[in-house]
């Protein structure tokens, strides 16, 4: 079961699908993870579970006796619902359905003891956020954006929800945030940049960080070591542990780096 005092709880939001929000959620529980603490990370999004693949897992997973034993990566333990389906499975179900299926995984999974646990939420404003919300009463929420407009739009709306939710702090990762070109080292805004800062203190919440487009992020994702594993010392690693650190101030356990 779920501890039932995880001191720190982070749900990752994204107002629309395709901006990188587990890409984040992996990437930030392997960062939390090198800090010396011990990281849960749930998969919630059940309709496009992606969290094992991003983390390399294929293995079925095991009943314990106190419940499902999380797949364990590098210090984060996961949990999902694509290792209890037959590969390529629709998930074909309605909000309540889904629901339950996040109440169980909460539930029936022996966790152990947490120091933080992470979950990944699926796009947009639905059913499973607000089970999750009364579930865990999460204290951050880390709403993953890109610069342009339309993605800002869908922002808003996950700020608000977020807000009625009662989450105590929010904030505002911005990806794909400019791209420099290889070869000739040109920096390109293919999306526009600073949209993410900018919402941030139009809506009165904290910008916890921007993180450049690296065709290796996708690569590395794809085959389950993520970016801050594969290239630890690269512009995106170092991207993302400044995210790291801005939540560690967020939630109050401080930014230094056991891990190192």
């Amino acid at each position: 079961m779920i501890p039932e005092r995880v001191p720190n709880r982070i749900v990752v939001f994204s107002g629309k699908g395709g901006v990188g929000k587990t890409t984040v959620a992996v990437n930030l529980a392997y960062l939390l993870a090198r800090r010396k603490m011990d990281v849960g990370l749930l998969d919630a999004d059940v309709t496009g579970p992606n969290v094992l693949q991003m983390m390399g897992v294929r293995d079925a997973p095991r009943q314990g006796a106190s419940g499902l034993i999380p797949h364990e990566r590098e210090g984060v333990k996961a949990v999902s619902l694509a290792s209890l389906l037959p590969p390529d499975a629709a998930v074909i179900w309605r909000g309540p359905m889904r629901s339950k299926a996040i109440e169980q995984l909460l539930d029936e999974t022996d966790w152990g003891a947490l120091d933080v646990l992470v979950v990944d939420l699926p796009p947009g404003t639905g059913d499973e956020a607000l089970t999750i919300a009364q579930k865990v009463s999460p204290q951050l929420a880390l709403v993953v954006t890109t610069p342009q407009e339309v993605a800002l739009m869908d922002a808003r709306r996950a700020i608000g929800f977020a807000r009625k939710l009662e989450i105590p702090t929010i904030g505002i990762i911005e990806n794909m945030s400019g791209f420099v070109c290889p070869s000739c080292g040109t920096k390109i805004d293919l999306f526009g940049i600073d949209g993410g800062r900018a919402e941030a203190e139009k809506q009165s919440v904290l910008f916890l960080g921007a993180v450049p487009i690296d065709p290796a992020t996708r690569a590395s994702g794809d085959e389950g070591r993520p970016i801050v594993l594969e290239e630890p010392t690269g512009a995106v690693a170092q991207a993302f542990a400044d995210i790291a650190a801005a939540v560690g101030d967020a939630m109050g356990f401080g930014t230094s780096d056991a891990g190192t």
